[in-house]
């Protein structure tokens, strides 16, 4: 079942949704040469105890951190430690979650280290930021789950080719085993949002306030395929090519969307895409 939230339930995942964008915003600047992402947990971890919030990533099916590093061809899932030092020119998904009364937020992002970063990589990450965008300004009382689906695929299938580089083959790939989901009580809820439209899963459930997701594309440089390596959680490109990860919880409120791990409810970039984003309920 989709479980839809009143609105003080969102409420609750607003205050959840802040504590992971503040997350965002002291890994983020901790991710320089020189850091192993053992210390980027540190980080997290000091968060969430100065928020009074927990982890729901440490101890999730056994995973044994509070945040995910996922560091060049890693697409999702790394797990942080001593012996990983970013480099300048690394790119770094970072994912993270927290909760707050029992409800959770959820919310990734892609970083440059350092400098020099290749013009691919960098709209690599562009790319993926904006088909998540694009996703969200999609969310709307009445489309279907599958209209998000159609809006992320769409925008990356309408961009340039990346050139071929040493970090990329030429194309986007779209990863297909890995997408969004439902988020409320638990992390991981229905409905799964794929992030290219399959006719094997039809259109998905219609979206109606209350309905809360986590929007989440990852795009590679090369291939859609992706591996398990031997720790159960690492994923990896199966070409080698580096990829992006991004994500945002959000609720569909009677209002429109509100971007529940944005510091300012996405109201910035959804007006730029013309949609108004619903009033935050703790500003």
């Amino acid at each position: 079942m989709v479980q839809i939230k009143t609105p003080e339930q969102i409420a609750k995942m607003r205050a959840a949704g802040l504590v992971v964008a503040a997350i965002h915003a002291a890994t983020r600047e901790a991710a320089v040469p020189g850091a192993t992402t053992r210390d980027l947990d540190e980080v997290a971890r000091k968060v969430i105890a100065d928020h009074g919030a927990k982890s729901n990533f440490l101890g999730y099916g056994g995973f044994p951190a509070t945040i995910c590093t996922s560091v060049n061809e890693v697409v999702v899932h790394g797990i942080p430690d001593d012996k990983t030092v970013l480099k300048d020119g690394d790119i770094i998904s970072i994912d993270c979650g927290a909760i707050v009364d029992g409800w959770h937020g959820d919310a990734a992002y892609t970083a440059f280290v350092g400098t020099g970063h290749a013009p691919e990589l960098i709209e690599l990450s562009r790319v993926t930021e904006e088909s998540m965008w694009a996703g969200i300004a999609a969310m709307k009382a009445g489309n279907r789950l599958v209209d998000i689906s159609k809006a992320i695929e769409s925008y990356i299938k309408r961009q340039p080719r990346p050139p071929v580089g040493d970090h990329s083959l030429g194309r986007y790939g779209i990863v297909e085993d890995y997408g969004g989901h439902g988020i409320g009580t638990e992390m991981h809820m229905d409905p799964h949002l794929l992030n290219y439209v399959s006719r094997k899963r039809g259109k998905g459930p219609k979206l109606v306030p209350g309905l809360c997701l986590a929007i989440e594309p990852m795009v590679s440089l090369g291939t859609p395929r992706t591996e398990v390596l031997q720790d159960d959680w690492t994923v990896i490109t199966t070409d080698g090519t580096w990829s992006s990860h991004w994500e945002h919880s959000i609720a569909l409120t009677e209002e429109g969307p509100l971007v529940l791990t944005a510091v300012d409810g996405g109201r910035a970039k959804l007006a730029e895409l013309g949609v108004t984003a619903a009033p935050d309920p703790l500003a």
